[in-house]
């Protein structure tokens, strides 16, 4: 029925809208008061406008918008927010600098977002120790930075190193070019001081650079469980001196097929680069106009390598390197002239992904492994993917450890693009996973892999995994919808969603 209100008809839907509005906003106030006594007034967010920035992450494809976001600025305030959500039965979503590509820091329905930018602090730098303690809200190269002028330095090094956290490292498990010989952040990573789900605050591992703590390696578990497992706020990083010498090679070729046999040359006859990255002709051209750097647009592939070490050996391993490059068919092999040129190649490397705005409106990156003796068929399998969908991919990735980035390019003004896209994306993880890889290398599962974990890993390993997962967050409220597939994120049941049994019971949360 409708209802004259003089000049206007209100109906009872539109009443019914109002109430709700209503307890909505009363409900924010009463989260803001609540939270706000945590971290204060201007650190704990509701508005719908302060909401929209934490509505998605480098995925930028899925949005949902948070109840509240808080942003503390110590672990005790952290313990303290994370016990008021455990009381009000929020879902908690841990929160870096949101540069992550697979949707592991999307929020979830009703879900408190709780980021941890204002914890950036370098705590502590240990160097006869060679540790540095650090809260998660440190950009990754400043660890670096600080370091430099000692002649110390961080190695993990992702491609937006320069903007994301070494918190949001840790969950992913990042890696970067030069994690090839040195490894990923789980390498790295030593002591954790961690606000487990129920506001608990714990150390693990080490403390100050002795030897490995004994018992489970629960560092190893908590790096790279994506938010499930608790909110870091404090690590303790192991940092490198800094080589004696870095030599860097830049080789050109007409196609992926030779340059990925270059890449198994090389590894093969058991040069370990500090890194070997691969391009191919869209992505040089992307990068070429991006960032200026003088590389050729004629070629099908280049390689960019880092050697280092001592002197001595970077100079006999570089001649051997050139040799493999050349026997494999490259067009041209040469190094930078003097440092700045070095700096600009990397710069051009590392800004690939931003640089396809030059060449595509929208973009979606994958993030897949295989073996890399299998790098040139698979990227003629991914090629043949874009062809039949009637869209464009670069590829840029490291090709040293087979970590493929290949980005498909859309335009999401045309109807249908994005869809295609994600169903190239999705059949390009399928390919990694038939010649035995994996659908992640370093980005995470997150929201956007949910569908295709369970291709990889069997009922059982899934079952292990939130069992783990389960003995540090028994009530699934950190993180949820991430990583573990379930019917209702897959959509491979039609109708109303119907919990699996082991999720019901609370064992597991997936069908």
């Amino acid at each position: 029925w409708r209802r004259s209100t003089g000049d206007r008809i209100v109906t009872t839907a539109a009443l019914r809208q109002a109430q709700d509005d209503m307890l909505a906003e009363q409900r924010s106030g009463l989260l803001q008061l609540r939270f706000a006594a945590i971290v204060g007034a201007k650190n704990a967010i509701v508005s719908a406008a302060g909401l929209r920035t934490y509505e998605t992450d480098g995925l930028l494809g899925y949005r949902c918008r948070p109840e509240i976001v808080v942003l503390p600025a110590s672990t005790a305030e952290v313990a303290a927010c994370v016990k008021l959500a455990r009381e009000l039965g929020m879902p908690v979503v841990p929160r870096g600098a949101g540069t992550g590509l697979s949707g592991g820091s999307l929020p979830s329905e009703g879900s408190i977002v709780i980021g941890l930018s204002r914890m950036k602090k370098i705590l502590e730098v240990d160097l006869d120790n060679r540790v540095a303690r650090v809260e998660p809200g440190v950009i990754n190269l400043d660890i670096t930075r600080a370091l430099a002028p000692d002649g110390y330095y961080y190695a993990p090094d992702p491609s937006s190193q320069s903007v994301c956290t070494i918190g949001g490292n840790v969950a992913e498990n990042s890696g970067g070019a030069h994690c090839l010989k040195y490894g990923f952040t789980v390498n790295h990573v030593i002591g954790l001081t961690l606000v487990t789900p129920d506001g608990e605050i714990v150390e693990l591992g080490s403390r100050a650079g002795e030897p490995e703590a004994l018992g489970y390696d629960l560092v190893g578990v908590v790096v790279g469980s994506e938010g499930m497992t608790g909110i870091v706020t404090e690590v303790l990083v192991r940092v490198l001196r800094t080589s004696e010498n870095t030599k860097t090679l830049f080789a050109t070729f007409p196609s992926t097929d030779e340059a990925g046999d270059a890449v198994s040359r090389i590894i093969g006859s058991g040069i370990i680069p500090a890194a070997i990255e691969m391009c191919d002709r869209l992505a040089i051209e992307a990068i070429v106009a991006a960032t200026g750097v003088d590389w050729p647009l004629d070629v099908g592939a280049l390689i960019l390598m880092d050697l280092d070490g001592v002197t001595a050996e970077v100079e006999d391993v570089a001649v051997r390197a050139r040799d493999h490059l050349k026997v494999a068919g490259a067009l041209d092999v040469r190094a930078p002239k003097d440092d700045a040129e070095r700096q600009l190649a990397w710069k051009g490397r590392k800004a690939a992904f931003a640089a396809m705005g030059r060449i595509s409106p929208n973009y979606l990156v994958q993030d897949g492994v295989i073996p890399r003796k299998d790098i040139a068929p698979v990227l003629r399998e991914i090629a043949a993917l874009g062809a039949s969908a009637g869209l464009r991919i670069a590829n840029v990735f490291h090709a040293g450890d087979g970590n493929l980035h290949p980005l498909v390019l859309y335009d999401a003004r045309i109807p249908g693009q994005e869809h295609a896209a994600e169903q190239v994306g999705g059949e390009i993880l399928r390919v990694c996973l038939r010649y035995g890889g994996s659908v992640t290398g370093e980005h995470g599962v997150g929201h956007d892999k949910v569908c295709y974990i369970g291709e990889q890993f069997s009922e059982d390993d899934l079952e292990t995994m939130q069992a783990v997962r389960t003995a540090f967050d028994p009530e699934q409220s950190f993180n949820p919808d991430k990583v573990f597939p379930t019917p209702r994120l897959c959509g491979d049941k039609p109708g109303a969603y119907v919990a699996h049994a082991t999720e019901a019971s609370g064992e597991a949360g997936r069908g």
